[in-house]
């Protein structure tokens, strides 16, 4: 049986003494995803965050007798770091994270910034630390542990990527390349998910897919004086508004397409109601609204169903506008919008986005030239059912580590990885985790890491593990 205060004494010494001060370097380290920076190779900034992650488990698995460590790289990719740890019983476990960054983003506070860390009480501010920086360090902290304690576990193999905050285009190619490394896992824990609250754990039961691409039109080949030509020529975002509003209803935010649902199962439902009366206003607050603003709706249920199983739309970027300052009184020649188009968790993202262009590009207004690029697709996942065991484990390591029960809840965003692997292997189990919650702001400005949930969360994979065992001997 697992020592679970000896165990909460390493992991908490583990981060203290060593994770925490290697975050801090880590958050320097501006290693965008290759999506927002496309000379990431040249730049050398991932290579050096893969560095300092390969130095630090590399010298924590010293003494580790047959574990091995491989930093990978195929032509033209970027790398993923590959840790393998022989274990004592049959089976395997793969443990999931990643190690590229969103872009800097505007509205940093004053004396913060995304390659500033700052470490102020329980959070440590700055890129990346929360998603998804820990993510090696909590798995790694977590199987040490017990390791130091001699329970045994089944083989674990840790994957860390660098192109997820891209879409994870290039992690297929390596789990192909890596397919007899890595094996037919029977559990799986990805660490790069999100929390209602730092109060208990969350355990992730769905991810949205998503449709992304940029939206252009054009209506002359320059720009002309807008008293000459208003009422003639017709704005460019006039247009653009026209052809959003096919896809989203203006006044309810409302997706238009009855094609882009999907049925939410029953067992969601019941779950977004239990989450919703945990988490009460939080929902919502959490959010950093202005003076006065509200949700969508009061209906707090709703709320959760709409961020984790309903299609949404965000404009998520401009061109073609000059910036208020610099703006003449010039008809604008065209606009361009980068839209994010979150996808119901079972629909198929691929044919989505084809019907997206389709529906964008169809019968333009006044024969303007409309052209919709896709840039990329991503499938949602739903969880499979938990088995008995695993249940019961998650139940147990959550009273343990955070001294309440755990609550499932979907989650807005997209993990590829979770949908190739649910393809992949049909029979494993999956835990999906994080350490996203309240105001910690993943891709915003602000974003920090709240430390005592992560190292909660490495005590909870230390339990997961140890009861895994167990059951696979038992099996």
């Amino acid at each position: 049986m697992i020592d679970i205060e000896k165990t909460r004494k390493f992991v908490d010494q583990c981060w203290g003494d060593e994770i925490v001060p290697t975050l801090v370097e880590y958050i320097r380290i501006p290693n965008k995803s290759p999506s927002f920076d496309p000379d990431w190779a040249a730049h050398g900034f991932m290579d050096e965050a893969v560095q300092l992650f390969e130095r630090w488990a590399r010298a924590k698995l010293a003494d580790v007798s047959g574990a091995t460590l491989d930093v990978v790289r195929l032509p033209e990719r970027t790398p993923v770091i590959l840790i393998d740890l022989p274990g004592e019983i049959e089976g395997s476990v793969l443990l999931y994270g990643h190690l590229d960054k969103q872009p800097e983003m505007a509205g940093w506070i004053d004396g913060y910034g995304p390659w500033i860390p700052r470490l102020e009480g329980d959070k440590l501010y700055g890129r990346g630390g929360a998603d998804d920086g820990y993510a090696m360090f909590g798995a790694l902290s977590a199987l040490l542990a017990l390791r130091d304690q001699s329970i045994p576990h089944a083989r674990c193999v840790v994957l860390i990527e660098a192109c997820e905050e891209s879409g994870s285009y290039d992690l297929p190619y390596y789990v192909d390349y890596l397919a007899q490394r890595l094996g037919k896992p029977s559990l799986v824990i990805c660490l790069d998910s999100g929390c209602g609250n730092y109060d208990q754990l969350w355990l992730t039961t769905s991810l949205r897919g998503m449709a992304s691409g940029t939206l252009t039109v054009r209506v002359l080949e320059e720009g002309v004086h807008s008293g000459d030509a208003s009422g003639v020529v017709p704005s460019s975002f006039r247009v653009l508004r026209q052809l959003l509003s096919r896809l989203e209803d203006e006044e309810t935010g409302a997706i238009r397409p009855s094609e882009l649902y999907a049925q939410i199962p029953p067992e969601r439902v019941a779950q977004a109601r239990r989450a919703a009366a945990a988490l009460g206003n939080a929902v919502h607050t959490k959010f950093p609204f202005p003076a006065g603003m509200s949700p969508v709706t009061d209906d707090l249920t709703e709320l959760v169903l709409n961020r984790t199983w309903r299609p949404q739309l965000a404009v998520t970027g401009m061109d073609g506008l000059p910036k208020p300052a610099d703006a003449g009184n010039v008809l604008l020649p065209y606009t361009r919008a980068k839209l994010s188009l979150r996808l119901p968790p079972t629909l198929d993202a691929a044919a989505a986005g084809t019907m997206l262009r389709a529906l964008l590009e169809k019968r333009p207004p006044y024969r303007a030239q409309i052209a919709f690029e896709l840039d990329s697709s991503a499938a949602g996942w739903n969880a499979p059912a938990l088995a008995p065991w695993l249940e019961q484990s998650l139940a147990r390591s959550s009273e343990l580590a955070f001294g309440a029960p755990p609550a499932y809840m979907g989650e807005g965003g997209s993990i590829p990885f979770m949908a190739m692997l649910g393809e992949k292997f049909p029979e494993a189990q999956f835990v999906v985790t994080g350490v996203l919650g309240p105001h910690s702001n993943a891709h915003g400005p602000n974003e920090f890491l709240h430390i005592p949930t992560a190292r909660r969360v490495s005590l909870v994979i230390a339990q997961v593990l140890a009861d895994h065992a167990v059951q696979s001997n038992a099996a």
